[in-house]
């Protein structure tokens, strides 16, 4: 190809063998060239005519919208109306590799990248971001305290759809045997609370216990659920007689 010259309403005038020809947005392979489209979408372009006389106007491919411009200023020397084909969808689509992309333009894009590699060409498998699994963003850490002191621990997760986030303590009996309390159950010192936040598909969950007491100690378990699978973390509370009987050198420990 010898040179862009301009764009037509998302079709651009090439100067071939002295000649201008129109290309348009691949929709029907016949053979051609490969330009970027407008909107930074990476499309294919086929010569309309390649007759004598001024190229006809085109169309933009299915899922694509011709933006025109107007460039120079009124008058005689005013140039011709352009434009350039940009993406109808302003959402994001879930891919058929599993993967989300911000529009179908930029689904269809990959998938021709793909279809260029040899791979299987990328369809969309629906709107919005694909279903992914629960995640822990910020998981509980560890904490001593004395009797009679306000604690809490916070947990972040995320997932699609947005996961459902609770508090479990773990009870370990005989045998290293162990069994789940979900919380708050019937303690009046222990509070639940949780939130949506602070990024979209995330939540923000925290055990709130107030006055601290000796039965309090143990492992509490931050767990995270959605239709896609579950993730957990957890961190220990660990109740002390004294402030000094605080390890001073544990890492991840809130006080």
């Amino acid at each position: 190809m010898d040179g862009v010259i301009s764009w037509v309403c998302g079709h651009r005038l090439q100067l071939q063998n002295g000649q201008a020809v129109a290309l348009r947005p691949w929709h029907a392979f016949e053979g051609g060239g490969v330009g970027l489209g407008g909107g930074g979408v990476s499309t294919h372009f086929l010569p309309l005519s390649k007759g004598a006389g001024a190229p006809r106007w085109g169309h933009c491919a299915a899922g694509l919208l011709c933006s025109k411009r107007r460039k120079g200023k009124a008058g005689a020397g005013r140039a011709a109306p352009s434009g350039v084909c940009v993406c109808k969808s302003r959402y994001p689509v879930c891919g058929s590799d599993g993967l989300t992309y911000p529009t179908a333009c930029k689904l269809r894009a990959a998938s021709l990248r793909a279809e260029s590699r040899g791979a299987r060409p990328i369809v969309q498998r629906s709107k919005g971001s694909c279903e992914q699994g629960p995640s822990i963003v910020t998981p509980p850490k560890d904490i001593w305290n004395v009797t009679g002191a306000q604690i809490f621990l916070s947990c972040d997760v995320m997932g699609i759809p947005t996961p459902v986030l609770t508090w479990n303590k773990i009870l370990r009996g005989q045998y290293a045997v162990q069994r789940m309390e979900l919380l708050p159950g019937d303690r009046d010192n222990l509070a639940i609370q949780t939130r949506g936040g602070p990024e979209k598909h995330e939540v923000t969950g925290w055990v709130l216990i107030s006055p601290l007491s000796k039965d309090d100690a143990g492992e509490y378990e931050c767990h995270a659920s959605n239709s896609k699978g579950e993730a957990t973390a957890s961190a220990r509370i660990n109740v002390i007689d004294a402030l000094q009987d605080i390890p001073v050198t544990k890492e991840g420990a809130e006080l």
